[in-house]
């Protein structure tokens, strides 16, 4: 049987780090789509992709395509998912998802409204070694887990006009790299039922570094930190009452896990070889979910309820988008 169509819309880098996994491992690319023609055909010569199209109304309309890979900034994937799915397409869309949990609502209510799939490509949830992490915490062979740690830290641009400075564009550390840890704390504790955030902002106003607490009822807890301007361990861990989980760097992307029981010693190792960067995972578990399956590692109400605890977060710590103030 064929596979489907994979259509990029947006010609960034995480868009040439998507399409060189797929067409690695073997997944047909049918076309790209930028908002310059030039960028377009340049994108498909490197990746060797037959069409390319000049607008991302084209790409959408192209029969070729039946799922499209959202690569735009997070400010418009609300708007660019939308334009996909009223074109009848499946869509993959770049974390985060959108910039408010209101637009996740509307882009995921269009998508069931159409007949057609729509994921969040947070790919660390569908990486082996998380996969592996995932099925030991819920055998309980850590016990009852109490704790998650979690950081993602990088040092990013500080050009007051990259995106990643800009609060129109989604910028801060938060929506770019907090969201890993938001999504893998609530992969092993689920949803909070509190949560306590700070933050110190830059003088245009999008988060530099963030802390995050993320309680629940029973007393467990997620401690979470982000930041922009300083690369850090980017290390996880669970914790459990009868040993803990250690994710080394960088615990979102291909590396290795170690479990270790109550007196420190050594359980398990997961060390799993990945091909490529390891982003054809999610589309794999995209082109399933098109042919019928059911989700395995992140429902869409998953993703919109993420959304949700980054509102609450970015409400706590003073960080607001245009987007917040729109009926």
């Amino acid at each position: 049987m064929a596979r489907p169509g994979w259509g990029i819309l947006a010609a960034g880098s995480i868009a040439h780090a998507f399409a060189h996994d797929l067409v690695a491992e073997g997944f047909t690319i049918a076309a790209v789509g930028s908002r310059r023609l030039e960028s377009a055909r340049s994108f498909a010569a490197e990746h060797g992709i037959p069409t390319a199209h000049g607008s991302y109304e084209e790409l959408v309309a192209d029969p070729a395509v039946e799922i499209v890979y959202v690569a735009s900034p997070h400010s418009h994937h609300a708007e660019h998912a939308l334009l996909a799915i009223a074109a009848g397409k499946h869509v993959l869309v770049e974390k985060a998802f959108t910039l408010i949990e209101r637009d996740a609502r509307r882009v995921a209510d269009a998508a069931a409204q159409a007949g057609v799939v729509v994921m969040e490509a947070m790919w660390t949830r569908f990486l082996p070694h998380m996969i592996r992490v995932r099925e030991l915490v819920r055998s309980g062979a850590l016990g009852e887990v109490r704790t998650v740690l979690a950081d993602h830290t990088q040092s990013l641009p500080l050009d007051p006009e990259h995106r990643l400075q800009n609060p129109e564009l989604g910028g801060g550390a938060l929506l770019d790299l907090g969201i890993y840890t938001v999504s893998f704390a609530v992969d092993v504790l689920g949803l909070p039922t509190g949560i306590r955030a700070h933050a110190d902002l830059t003088a245009a106003g999008v988060d530099r570094q963030t802390a995050m607490i993320l309680d629940y009822a029973d007393g467990r807890q997620a401690v979470l930190h982000t930041a922009l301007d300083t690369a850090g361990p980017n290390r996880a861990a669970v914790i459990g009452t009868r040993g803990y989980l250690e994710i080394e760097s960088t615990f979102y992307a291909p590396t290795v896990a170690t479990l270790f029981d109550g007196q420190g010693e050594v359980v398990e190792r997961i060390a799993p070889e990945v091909a490529q960067r390891g982003m054809q995972f999610q589309a794999a578990e995209m082109e399933a979910r098109v042919a019928g399956a059911a989700p395995t590692s992140l429902p869409i109400e998953e993703t919109i309820a993420i959304m949700g605890v980054l509102d609450e977060v970015r409400r706590q710590i003073g960080v607001r988008y245009a987007a917040d103030d729109e009926a």
